[in-house]
């Protein structure tokens, strides 16, 4: 090898080493990213399999990933052995009234956070915050009482009402969106003749829609798929709601694994439409809401 083809080499060896330093970071977080992927969906590719599968192939092992033939019956026998229809009515109605209950009064208390001034804001604020740590099991025991007191168990209304008190975290994240939005509308606004609330309702809440779109989505999932609550205060099989009602396709006697991951699987379809469909505000409220303040 002459000296020229030796410097021309080494120079080649040098010039990939730079390359190879930048890829090699992006080869080991693109398969751990697709190897944590695959973790994630295997369970609900699993799930979505096993409610189309026949009896027979539900609980092989190894698993079956293609049923042999698609068992329809997941899907309809349990609309006639139990009222999943009023579940997801039940449902629907909870999480549209908890929504809407959140939005309003959480929106209201940050803006108050965020643009009012007087005595105490501040110790307030670091009050409220501190309920965030206090663990629902505390309080159980006493709201549940107190629900029972005024007749209002075996219904809706204990899930219901507590979202129009707004939520400490929601009333955080909501506050440092607000606080990151100019002053200098306000007095504008001011000039031209608004109020308070009109400040709120006309300016803060159009330009706060991705912060404002991180609490419904937020509020509508965990309503969605809350089981322990309705399991807490109703009784009646009737006014279940979906997460609660599924828990009755499980029995000893008869424990139906198609139709249980079937009726999880159209649970689920809600959760994957309105989250995919508002990715983008969520995703930009988090950011943002986090960065500002």
């Amino acid at each position: 090898m002459t000296a020229a083809s030796a410097s021309l080499s080494a120079r080649a060896v040098r010039t990939h080493r730079p390359r190879l330093r930048r890829i090699a970071p992006w080869v080991f977080w693109t398969l751990l990213a697709g190897l944590g992927s695959i973790i994630f969906v295997l369970p609900f590719v699993w799930m979505v399999s096993t409610g189309f599968k026949p009896r027979w192939e539900q609980l092989v092992m190894p698993p079956v990933w293609i049923p042999s033939r698609i068992e329809w019956s997941n899907f309809t026998e349990p609309l006639h052995r139990q009222p999943v229809l009023q579940w997801y009515k039940n449902t629907l109605i909870l999480v549209c009234f908890n929504v809407f209950g959140a939005l309003l009064s959480s929106s209201l208390v940050a803006y108050g956070f965020a643009r009012m001034q007087f005595k105490g804001r501040n110790l307030l604020f670091m009050i409220l915050l501190a309920t965030m740590m206090l663990p629902g099991q505390v309080t159980l025991i006493p709201i549940y009482y107190f629900f029972s007191r005024i007749h209002w168990t075996d219904s809706l209304r204990p899930l219901i009402v507590p979202s129009y008190f707004a939520a400490p975290y929601y009333v955080f994240l909501l506050r440092q969106f607000f606080m990151g939005i100019s002053t200098e509308m306000d007095d504008a606004a001011e000039i031209d003749g608004c109020n308070l609330f009109d400040i709120y309702w006309r300016i803060i809440l159009p330009m706060s829609l991705p912060a404002l779109g991180v609490v419904a989505i937020t509020e509508f999932t965990w309503n969605w798929n809350d089981f322990f609550g309705p399991l807490i205060y109703i009784n009646t099989p009737v006014k279940f709601t979906i997460a609660a009602g599924l828990r009755l396709f499980q029995t000893r006697a008869d424990p139906q694994i198609g139709q249980t991951m079937a009726m999880t699987f159209l649970s689920v379809l809600p959760l994957l439409v309105v989250f995919y469909s508002a990715q983008r505000y969520f995703i930009q409220g988090i950011v943002i809401s986090g960065v500002k303040g």
